[in-house]
């Protein structure tokens, strides 16, 4: 089960050292994780643990790389130099920390998936800072978000739905038990997040029913267009024998609003449980502030007031589409699934490791 405790969040990029050791006493080495969004660039150095991983370092920063490209098709020059500014901090800590190139995954998802210049960024960034990103599909992405949010799921639950909802797209993941393990059972990428959703739906001057209604329908149809279709594991989430696990800065700061947290609490806020009122409650309340009053929130803030709106009604489209009672809020997601995938196959004999390495990693160079 990982442990990232104190891990800062959003505009707070402190370190938060921590140390574990190995069986025979010596420290742990460090792992890395880099995760380059749509929306966001996150970072996560950490060690082994008996319980899974400690925190020793993390990094996030707002970067929108994905700005504009639902329009152009194209990255935009701004939002790269953003994006890139990050990631050079981001090869900054992992030089510092002493990360080895072979711990260090890094990835790229939607906005360079999508984007006809993203290949051309991902070689700037690895010329300009050392840092080699792989573009992931979106079955790796929802693969990986549930790795990060298994330790999450109720144990009395027979099925589950995992929503990793990001600024380009959304990745949700339908898992069933099999004895004492997770299966999935099916999965589906939706062409809609955050980002693409906010530029679709810009907010009127006096916002109602109506543009929310839009931004969940719109949505809407994009999950039906996924042609998911389980009777049986709908009815299990008919019967409150199901829940959802929702991770994404959109929903921690929905259960941010929920919390009525003077500033942001990853602790509360991690594995915390929301009926489907609390949700929808929280959404009521956002709109009620308006953008500037959403704005000064410390769970949003400016960077954010434009889009977590946008994120509860995805939220509300799944809900409808997948009733349940109970949504379970992970501030945690690929990057956590990541580490765990990485500490698990440094486990296997070397000749295995080998293979997995010449797929292509993310390393970086002084």
């Amino acid at each position: 089960m990982p442990e990232t405790h104190g891990a800062p969040r959003r505009r707070d990029e402190r370190s938060q050292p921590s140390r574990s050791r190995d069986a025979s006493g010596r420290d742990a080495p460090l792992y890395g994780a880099l995760d380059l969004g749509t929306n966001n660039c996150r970072l996560l150095i950490a060690r082994p643990s008996r319980e899974g991983f400690r925190v020793v370092d993390s990094f996030s920063r707002i970067v929108r790389l994905g700005e504009g490209l639902s329009r152009t098709g194209l990255l935009d020059p701004r939002a790269m130099d953003r994006a890139y500014d990050a990631l050079a901090l981001c090869a900054e800590r992992i030089v510092r920390k002493g990360v080895d190139s072979a711990r260090l995954s890094a990835v790229a998802t939607q906005a360079c998936r999508a984007a006809e210049n993203g290949a051309e960024f991902i070689d700037r960034v690895r010329k300009g800072t050392g840092l080699r990103l792989r573009i992931i599909d979106p079955a790796e992405e929802a693969r990986l978000a549930v790795e990060g949010c298994l330790n999450l799921i109720d144990p009395q639950a027979e099925a589950v739905l995992v929503i990793d909802v990001g600024g380009g797209s959304t990745e949700m993941s339908w898992l069933k038990r099999s004895g004492n393990d997770w299966t999935t059972s099916a999965w589906m990428s939706a062409p809609v997040g955050v980002v693409t959703l906010a530029e679709r739906h810009p907010e009127p001057v006096n916002s109602g029913e109506a543009w929310y209604e839009a931004m969940v329908a719109d949505m809407g149809e994009a999950i039906a267009a996924g042609g998911i279709v389980d009777a049986p594991m709908l009815e299990l989430f008919h019967q409150d024998r199901a829940h959802l696990v929702g991770t994404s800065g959109a929903i921690t700061s929905l259960a941010g609003i929920h919390l009525n947290l003077p500033r942001y609490n990853r602790d509360r806020v991690d594995g915390l449980w929301m009926t489907r009122g609390d949700c929808e409650a929280a959404a009521d309340r956002l709109k009620a502030l308006g953008p500037d009053g959403r704005a000064r929130e410390a769970c949003i803030g400016p960077d954010r007031a434009d889009l977590v709106l946008a994120g509860a009604a995805i939220l509300e489209a799944v809900q409808r589409a997948w009733p349940s009672a109970r949504v379970r809020v992970a501030d945690r997601g690929l990057r956590e699934g990541l580490l765990l995938q990485q500490m698990r196959e440094d486990k296997k004999p070397a000749k295995s490791r080998r293979r997995r390495r010449g797929r292509g990693r993310g390393t970086a160079t002084s």
